[in-house]
C-alpha cells in the first residue's frame, strides 16, 4: 500500500481493482460457456464478497442476480463449509437462490496461510434444467419440484477434486430431469473457470497489498456506500411514501417507505399472501430489487455494495408472496420461477412509484420459452422505459431487473427450428406526457418444428403507470397465430403446443409518461427535483 497517497485515492484504486476482478470473471465465463443463454444473451452475473460473505463489488451484469449473491453466500456459509479448493453449487431459493434455472457457484479465496481473503461467486441462467415443460419455467407450476432439478448446497469441487459424476446424477435424477445435461455440465465448467479466474486475481491482490489492506478497503467501500445512502436519504427529505401495484391477477404489492433523516423503513404490509402459482419472490430476489432502487438514489458511480442497506430496515409480513417459506421437501415448497423474473419487476415498479422517481417501465421480462424433449430455449424481450423529469423513456430496451442481450437472428435461426419474421419498435405504445414514455417492441417468431411454448409476462392487464399527469404505457399483448389463420390472444402466463407454421406475435408494453402534456408549474415536481441528476443503472 502506498502510504504517500491520500486515503480517498487508495480507496478509489481498490474499488476499481475489486470491480475488475468481477469483470474479468464475467469475461472468462462468457468466453468459455457453451449455451446460447450465457454466451450470446449474457444472462449471468459475477461478484466479489468479503470474508463474511458481504457483497463488495460486482460487474454491471444482471440486477436481479447481483443483490442476491451476498445473502446466498451467507446462507451457504451457515450450511456447508467452504475451504481451500472447494466450489459449492446451488439453485435452491431457501439458500439465497432466485429460481431454479439460475445456478450459483461459490468459491472461497485463501492466502498461503489459509486465511480467508473473500469469496467469488457467479450466477448463470441455464435455459434448460428440467421441469414439467422445456425451458424450465412452466407457467402453470404450483410447486418448486415442477420447475426443474432442485440443487441443495452441493460440492462441485471438494478439496480440489471435481465431482462431476455426482452433479450429473443430480441433474438427470428426480421426477423432472434436465433435457440438456451436456450443456448444463459445460456451463458449470465455464462457471468454475470464472471462479478460478476470480480466485487468482484476488490472491494476486492479496500478495501485492496484504490481507489487511484488502480487508480495510472492503470495509471502507461498505462504509462509503452507507454514507452515500444516508446522504441520499437526507436529500430526499423526511416523509411517508407509499404505493400499491397489482400483478395482472390482482395480487397486491404494497409498500410504504418512511424516511426519517438519514434512515428509512421499507414496509410491505398489505402485500398479498403466498401466491398459488409461481409468482412468489424469494427473499434474495426482494433484496436485489430493494438494493437496485436504493442504488438509484445515490448520485455517483459506485459498485452495488451491501453497505447501502445499513441505514434501511425492511419489514415483511410473514407468509406474503415476497417472503414464502421453503420446507426441505421441494414437493411441498411454493413455485417461484415467475417471482424472480416478473414479481421482481413489479416490485421495482412499486418502490419507484412510491418514491416518485420515474414512471412505470414495461415491468416485465416478457419471458419466452420453447423447446422439445431434446432442447430448451429462453429469451427475455425488451420494452419501453418509463419517463422521468427532464427525460423521455427509452424505447425497446431491457428495464430495471434485467440487463441481457437478445439472441442475434442469425444465431437464433441457425441453432433452433424457428424463423424470425419481425423485430421492431412498437410505435406509439409509450404513454403521452410532458416527457413521453418509451415504446415497446414487436417480435414475431414462426416455428418450423413441433415445440412446447411457454410465456411468463406482466402488464397485459394492468398498464404501466404514468406520473404527475403522464399517461400510462400501452399494455403488452401476445397472440398465437395458427397455420389455419386462427388467432388466439394469450393470457399473461400461457402454455401451448405449437407446430410448423404457427407464429407467436409478441407486443411488449410501453413505458408510462411523466407530467401533463400541457405546460405545468415547476412546483408540481418539487418532490422529485432532487433526483434530477441521479443516473439509472444500465
Amino acid at each position: 500500500m502506498h502510504r504517500s497517497r491520500p486515503e480517498a485515492v487508495e480507496l478509489e484504486l481498490f474499488t476499481q481493482r475489486f470491480a475488475a476482478v468481477a469483470r474479468d470473471m464475467g469475461e472468462q465465463l462468457r468466453r468459455t460457456a457453451v449455451s446460447t443463454n450465457v454466451k450470446e444473451r449474457l444472462d449471468f452475473s459475477c461478484a466479489l464478497l468479503d470474508p463474511e460473505g458481504v457483497l463488495v463489488a460486482n460487474a454491471p451484469h444482471i440486477p436481479v442476480h447481483l443483490g442476491a449473491l451476498g445473502l446466498c453466500v451467507r446462507r451457504l456459509l451457515q450450511t456447508i463449509s467452504i475451504g481451500p479448493g472447494d466450489a459449492v453449487v446451488t439453485n435452491h431459493p431457501a439458500y439465497g437462490g432466485s429460481h431454479l434455472p439460475d445456478v450459483t457457484l461459490v468459491s472461497g479465496v485463501f492466502d498461503d496461510e489459509g486465511q480467508t481473503l473473500g469469496y467469488v461467486a457467479n450466477r448463470a441462467h441455464h435455459a434448460e434444467i428440467g421441469g414439467t415443460r422445456p425451458g424450465s419455467m412452466p407457467p402453470d407450476a404450483t410447486r418448486l419440484i415442477e420447475e426443474g432439478v432442485v440443487i441443495p448446497p452441493t460440492y462441485l469441487v471438494r478439496g480440489g477434486e471435481p465431482r462431476w459424476g455426482e452433479i450429473e446424477r443430480l441433474l438427470t435424477g428426480g421426477p423432472y430431469p434436465t433435457r440438456a445435461v451436456r450443456e448444463n455440465l459445460a456451463d458449470l465448467e465455464a462457471a468454475l473457470a470464472a471462479n478460478r479466474c476470480g480466485e487468482q486475481a484476488l490472491r494476486a491482490l492479496g500478495c501485492r497489498h496484504g490481507r489487511e489492506a484488502l480487508g480495510h478497503y472492503m470495509a471502507a467501500l461498505a462504509d462509503r456506500a452507507e454514507a452515500r445512502m444516508r446522504a441520499a436519504l437526507s436529500r430526499f427529505g423526511p416523509g411517508s411514501y407509499s404505493a400499491i401495484e397489482r400483478l395482472d391477477d390482482g395480487s397486491p404489492i404494497a409498500v410504504k417507505i418512511e424516511v426519517a433523516g438519514e434512515t428509512a423503513i421499507i414496509d410491505f404490509a398489505g402485500t398479498g399472501a403466498v401466491h398459488p402459482g409461481n409468482l412468489n419472490a424469494p427473499p434474495a430476489v426482494v433484496r436485489s430489487a430493494i438494493l437496485y432502487v436504493l442504488r438509484l438514489l445515490v448520485a455517483e458511480p459506485m459498485p452495488l455494495n451491501e453497505g447501502l442497506l445499513r441505514p434501511i430496515e425492511i419489514r415483511m409480513p410473514p407468509g406474503c408472496l415476497l417472503d414464502p417459506q421453503f420446507p426441505a421437501d421441494p414437493e411441498k415448497a411454493p413455485a417461484v420461477v415467475g417471482g424472480n423474473v416478473e414479481t421482481s419487476q413489479r416490485l421495482v415498479d412499486a418502490l419507484l412509484h412510491a418514491l416518485g422517481l420515474v414512471a412505470g417501465g414495461q415491468g416485465t421480462m416478457n419471458n419466452t420459452l420453447f423447446g422439445n424433449p431434446s432442447f430448451g430455449y429462453y429469451e427475455t424481450v425488451c420494452g419501453g422505459a418509463g419517463a422521468c423529469l427532464g427525460h423521455p423513456g427509452a424505447s425497446a430496451v431491457h428495464t430495471h431487473m434485467t440487463n441481457t442481450r437478445i439472441t442475434d437472428p442469425e444465431i437464433l435461426e441457425h441453432r433452433y427450428p424457428v424463423r424470425l419474421h419481425r423485430f421492431a419498435i412498437r410505435r406509439g405504445s409509450g404513454g403521452a406526457g410532458r416527457f413521453r414514455g418509451g415504446d415497446g417492441a414487436v417480435r414475431e417468431i414462426e416455428f418450423l418444428a413441433p415445440a412446447s411454448l411457454s410465456l411468463l409476462t406482466q402488464h397485459r392487464i394492468e398498464a404501466p403507470y404514468g406520473l404527475e399527469g403522464g399517461a400510462p404505457g400501452e399494455r403488452g399483448r401476445q397472440t398465437l397465430i395458427r397455420t389455419t389463420g386462427e388467432r388466439e390472444v394469450l393470457p399473461p402466463s400461457a402454455a401451448r403446443e405449437v407446430g410448423p407454421g404457427d407464429r407467436l406475435l409478441l407486443e411488449t408494453p410501453g413505458g408510462g409518461g411523466f407530467g401533463s402534456p400541457v405546460a405545468v408549474e415547476a412546483a408540481a415536481y418539487t418532490r422529485v427535483k432532487v433526483q434530477r441528476d441521479v443516473p439509472m443503472l444500465p
